[in-house]
């Protein structure tokens, strides 16, 4: 047995069947890949003077104000031996100094573009360089719909995103929390989470970040689905760590960022930062904050195991100064990622950043307005990893089941958008002109008829018919029809085949970890 075969993930041995089946149009498949392969360029807004001024600033805040790590003395004594000038603050807590430079010299065992291992290896995702990978949006306690509004997320809502998400060909990954499923115990529902991806989707996934050793569990049900020498050898799970800003590690987060990476797994470094009130107002100072948090969390990988899977990442968001609320999807922090994509690739890193944020509260004009002026930065600025690609809204309070296939449907303009144009022979099309002459319609060429299934995007919810025909359907709007689209996929869907032993021994798994512990709602 060759070591390719022999490393590949546990397969089924139950009948196949339809894997999450696709309401789109069938004529949009050809666009249809594991990640997408971006061949157009990317925007670089800044030259390298200002870039300079930029990462310069990162390097005085690190080595002039440092970052306050909490409660993880382990941490504490990787930076410390690495070279940090590291001062105590109190019991559990240090401030941490790095020369400058000192990061950027870690980071280079940090690898630019890496494996993520899906159980379908057909689904198995690259993140870096000119591939991007498109996940359903994360975190939110409430979910809505058409139908019964605003509430709480259960693990029903959670398992339902997720075969929405599978459903889509234009995701690539299942995500991660895409609602807090609130009717199961804090310390036992991350159990729940991690095994409907594995079970409702065959993507790549996020694992627990909440404690380290749930993010051990995560770790410990993939070697479960994989097998333990692939785990070993592979990434098959990532963790999505934010930063407590202003320049905060804590120690669950620096925990779980030790759990992952002494497995070898991949982990995301995101500082979460509202302009004004965590971050510098103006954009080119968050920037540069983003840029300094990032690094240091970044480092801990490497510090632990080189060569673990990391990904630089920022959330630039703007904030309403007559009110203090947060707002997205604004044009100031669509240029800030623009720049963090200069900035990664300056690092040579993978780089996490916007998506179809919205505040809206419903799925209507303005909720894809400021999704698209977001999720554009993204692709634009060379976002390798995108997660918040779909759901979205209500300043990441809610899912949106609505929203959820809005931005899907989104999400394939974009696979049209980042395949870029074509030139050769065929594509000029001289022989459609040429094939019936001067004044002759185009409609029976060789050339037409060879092309119309594949040379225009085609939307799975937009109607583009005339106003009469529109009125005497119904005249349903963009979130009616996509009100009825969730519907309809979730009634065919259809799970991935999953090995029945396998599949016993995850739930196995969760139930003796269940059994171990009372329930905490806190």
């Amino acid at each position: 047995m060759s070591e390719q075969t022999s490393l590949r993930p546990r397969r089924s041995r139950r009948a196949s069947g339809k894997a999450g089946r696709s309401a789109e149009p069938g004529q949009n498949l050809h666009l249809r890949v594991p990640y997408i392969t971006r061949k157009i360029p990317t925007y670089d807004l800044l030259g390298e003077e200002s870039l300079a001024k930029i990462e310069a600033t990162a390097d005085r805040i690190l080595a002039e104000i440092g970052i306050e790590l909490r409660d993880d003395a382990e941490a504490m004594r990787l930076y410390k031996q690495a070279g940090a000038q590291v001062t105590e603050l109190r019991a559990d807590a240090w401030n941490v100094r790095f020369e400058p430079g000192m990061l950027r010299e870690i980071l280079k065992t940090a690898p630019a573009r890496f494996t993520q291992h899906a159980r379908n290896p057909a689904n198995t995702v690259e993140i870096g360089g000119d591939a991007m990978v498109f996940a359903p949006a994360y975190g939110s306690p409430f979910v809505m719909d058409m139908d019964n509004g605003r509430r709480y997320g259960t693990i029903q809502d959670f398992q339902n995103l997720i075969k929405l998400g599978q459903s889509s060909p234009w995701l690539h990954h299942s995500g991660g929390t895409i609602c807090e499923p609130t009717d199961i115990a804090v310390n036992k529902r991350h159990l729940d989470m991690v095994y409907s991806h594995m079970r409702y989707s065959d993507r790549a996934f996020l694992g627990s970040i909440t404690a380290p050793e749930r993010a051990a569990d995560s770790i410990e049900m993939c070697r479960i689905l994989f097998g333990a020498e692939f785990v070993d050898r592979n990434c098959v799970i990532m963790g999505n760590f934010n930063t407590t800003s202003p320049l905060v590690l804590d120690g669950v987060t620096t925990g779980g960022i030790r759990t992952y990476a002494e497995a070898g797994q991949g982990s995301i470094h995101l500082p979460f930062l509202l302009g004004g009130a965590v971050s510098p107002l103006t954009m080119a100072g968050a920037v540069a904050q983003c840029l300094a948090e990032s690094m240091a969390s970044s480092a801990l990988t490497q510090l632990v195991r080189p060569g673990a899977p990391a990904i630089l990442a920022g959330f630039l968001s703007s904030m309403s100064l007559r009110s203090g609320s947060p707002t997205f999807g604004t044009p100031e922090p669509a240029l800030g990622s623009l720049v963090m994509g200069q900035l990664a690739r300056r690092l040579n890193m993978p780089l996490r950043c916007a998506g179809n944020f919205s505040t809206s509260k419903a799925p209507d004009g303005q909720a894809m307005q400021q999704a698209m002026m977001s999720m554009m930065s993204a692709v634009q600025g060379g976002a390798n990893y995108i997660l918040h690609s779909a759901g979205f809204v209500d300043g990441l309070l809610s899912m949106s089941y609505e929203k959820f296939v809005m931005d899907t449907d989104m999400c394939g303009a974009l696979h049209s958008y980042l395949a870029g144009i074509e030139v050769n022979e065929d594509t000029l099309g001289f022989e459609a002109l040429a094939q019936n002459g001067p004044g002759e319609h185009l409609f029976g060429t060789d050339h037409t008829l060879r092309h119309y299934e594949t040379a225009y995007w085609d939307s799975g919810l937009n109607d583009d018919q005339t106003h009469e025909t529109w009125s005497e359907q119904g005249s349903a709007d963009y979130a009616q029809r996509a009100n009825q689209r969730w519907k309809d996929i979730l009634n065919t869907y259809e799970a991935p085949p999953m090995d029945d032993a396998t599949d016993e021994a995850l739930r196995d798994f969760i139930d003796r970890k269940k059994a171990s512990m009372p329930d905490a709602w806190y």
